[in-house]
């Protein structure tokens, strides 16, 4: 089975997310993406994540409905902070009868050079790369290169900024995932 690994702090998860997955499911030949989880991700300032579990708990509720997705906390059982080359030898090792490929946008694989044994992580994995604006990658011939992604201009730190002005973030994240962010005063301070 083909599975794309789309790894993230999903602080929290929202349509965006939701809308790059859905399109890597249609024009590619992966059969699930698993939202990877990361509890800690070296390159961003862990005292801005609302807890693992509750990210977590968000992802899980946002994709409950689509069976194309999974939610996964593989890197909470794993040392920290979180590097995707050695999550990804773990998921190789457990479930060697999957095939996996990294999902990540244009500005991610502009950075790879500050991962993690990132050589080998270009080398060694098939990576499907979606297209964002101001980082557009030349054609790479072993990895796949999504041009046409329906992006939209939003993020975590702009739907936590929202909420912390206590704006509406209505449409910008499922409504699951509204309306446990309101119940557990989520990004409130």
């Amino acid at each position: 089975m083909k599975i794309g690994l789309f790894f993230g702090s999903f602080n929290p998860i929202h349509i965006g997310h939701l809308i790059i997955a859905t399109h890597v499911i249609n024009y590619t030949d992966l059969m699930k993406v698993w939202f990877v989880v990361s509890p800690h991700n070296p390159l961003k300032n862990p005292l801005t994540l609302l807890n693992e579990w509750s990210r977590l708990h968000l992802v899980h509720l946002a994709i409950e409905k689509d069976q194309n997705f999974k939610a996964s906390d593989v890197e909470f059982h794993l040392s920290r902070p979180s590097f995707t080359i050695d999550t990804l030898s773990f998921l190789k090792e457990r479930f060697p009868e999957y095939e996996f490929s990294i999902i990540m946008g244009s500005d991610s694989f502009r950075n790879l050079n500050r991962w993690k044994n990132y050589e080998n992580l270009i080398r060694e994995n098939k990576i499907i790369i979606y297209q964002r604006p101001n980082f557009l990658v030349e054609d790479i011939q072993e990895h796949i290169i999504l041009k046409d992604v329906p992006l939209l201009q939003i993020s975590s730190s702009f739907i936590r900024k929202l909420i912390k002005e206590g704006k509406s973030i209505r449409y910008v994240v499922p409504e699951e995932i509204l309306e446990e962010i309101e119940k557990g005063r989520y990004y409130k301070t």
